[in-house]
């Protein structure tokens, strides 16, 4: 019996600013499902996912929450369904690390939200961080407690918008084995990555974007083929099998004339 999306783009259109973002994106998530969604700068990643977070109104197709259209849930039923952590980490207030986290999960009660909140900043390795203000951590701390307030919501689903950019190789590692844990425990996760050697090795499946339409969707190696890294990526690259998963070797391709 095939698996139930719990994320779903259908026939996804949009624009911002009169360029078209999404163009016909089609790709589900399910459930227990770890999807990463790669491509160019400007081709549609944070925007598939924004549109699956009910933040980017669409022109065409479909946004889909556990079958129903993102346009017809309310706020509350979003955020019930679906935690969304976008690219930016700014944080306006110097609060506790301990309640910027306790607000990914703001229907609970407080207590309850705030044992919620340390739980999830100990699973991002954070848990020292819990009484000290955001504004007074590093760029890769804050990242942390930022992912802990997505993860407190407990969702069906994780929509995580470059979650390791700017992260230490290490804390790069121990954000995706976050999210592939969360995968494995039944949770649908869609994480967009530049680093396709990560991607590669962390998930299930790989959606390719260039220039706002899907041109790869399939497991990681046969998504990242040589065809594609070079059509799409401009890179001569080959696959090699490491000691931890996939490892690529690749170089810019040489420009003919």
């Amino acid at each position: 019996m095939a698996a139930v999306s719990v994320l779903a783009l259908i026939g996804a259109t949009a624009s911002l600013g009169g360029r078209t973002v999404l163009d016909a994106v089609d790709f589900p998530v399910a459930a227990g499902e770890l999807v990463a969604v790669v491509g160019p700068n400007g081709a549609g990643k944070s925007s598939a996912i924004r549109a699956l977070a009910g933040l980017l109104p669409l022109s065409g197709g479909h946004a889909r929450l556990e079958g129903e259209d993102v346009a017809a849930l309310s706020p509350r039923r979003r955020a019930e369904r679906a935690a969304y952590l976008p690219q930016e980490r700014r944080i306006a207030w110097n609060l506790p690390a301990i309640e910027v986290a306790a607000l990914g999960a703001p229907l609970l009660a407080a207590a309850e939200g705030r044992t919620r909140a340390r739980s999830a900043l100990e699973e991002v390795e954070a848990g020292h961080l819990a009484d000290r203000g955001v504004a007074e951590m590093s760029g890769g701390e804050r990242a942390r407690v930022l992912l802990a307030r997505a993860l407190a919501a407990d969702a069906r689903a994780l929509l995580v918008d470059e979650p390791i950019a700017g992260l230490d190789p290490d804390a790069q590692l121990m954000v995706l084995e976050r999210l592939q844990a969360r995968a494995r425990s039944g949770q649908a996760v869609l994480v967009s990555l530049h680093d396709l050697a990560l991607a590669a090795r962390f998930a299930d499946r790989v959606v390719v974007l260039d220039r706002a339409r899907v041109v790869a969707d399939a497991a990681p190696l046969e998504a990242l083929s040589p065809d594609v890294m070079a059509g799409v990526f401009g890179l001569s690259a080959r696959w090699t099998d490491g000691p931890e998963g996939p490892l690529l070797a690749a170089g810019r391709r040489q420009l003919a004339g």
